[in-house]
């Protein structure tokens, strides 16, 4: 509280953190309004890639964006569910 005491007490310093404080927020509401929720189109004058080697029609907007499986592969082994004893391995010998 001692702060807030010391920033009222000067004028000059109070005004300018309520400056910034207000110019922080609004450049917090301006940035969180540039978010866009339309369907993506290809802008004016543009159209989306051509369709692909043997596919019949071109690739919309949504698939185009969505990662392959490449990209995002699946797991396919199962995690192991819980630490067990290694079985004894004839050939694991230590070097000579």
């Amino acid at each position: 509280m001692s702060e807030l005491h010391h920033l009222i007490a000067n004028g000059s310093t109070f005004r300018s953190y309520c400056k910034s404080v207000l110019v922080l927020t609004v450049l917090g509401l301006a940035i969180a309004g540039c978010g866009s929720r339309q369907k993506l189109v290809p802008q004016a004058g543009n159209t989306l890639p051509q369709a692909a080697y043997g596919a019949h029609e071109p690739a919309t907007a949504a698939e185009l964006i969505e990662p392959s499986t490449q990209a995002r592969p699946e797991r396919s082994v199962e995690l192991l569910g819980r630490s067990e004893a290694r079985k004894e391995d004839p050939f694991d010998l230590p070097p000579e």
